[in-house]
């Protein structure tokens, strides 16, 4: 019996808060929350991961292409100093 006191005394009460402004204000806050959501262009974690991974690789690929540019600036000016050396 007391179960059925209180299966009937929760059911009112979800009648009660449904019909209550309480309700009507939580799905007012959580319309304006998703529409908020939704304007703010988010990434998921994995999209995150996939950009944060390029970028890693294209980093590591620029400081590959600086050495190598270094490198070869260093061989043409040892060229250029060899050659002005042997003309002398």
């Amino acid at each position: 019996m007391s179960k059925k006191i209180l299966d009937e005394l929760q059911s009112k009460l979800g009648q009660i808060m449904d019909s209550s402004p309480a309700k009507d204000i939580e799905r007012n806050v959580r319309a304006i929350l998703t529409q908020a959501v939704s304007k703010l262009e988010l990434v998921t974690t994995e999209e995150y991961e996939v950009q944060r991974l390029t970028i890693v690789q294209l980093q590591n690929r620029i400081n590959m292409l600086e050495k190598r540019l270094s490198d070869l600036e260093n061989r043409i000016q040892q060229s250029e100093s060899a050659s002005s050396s042997d003309k002398k």
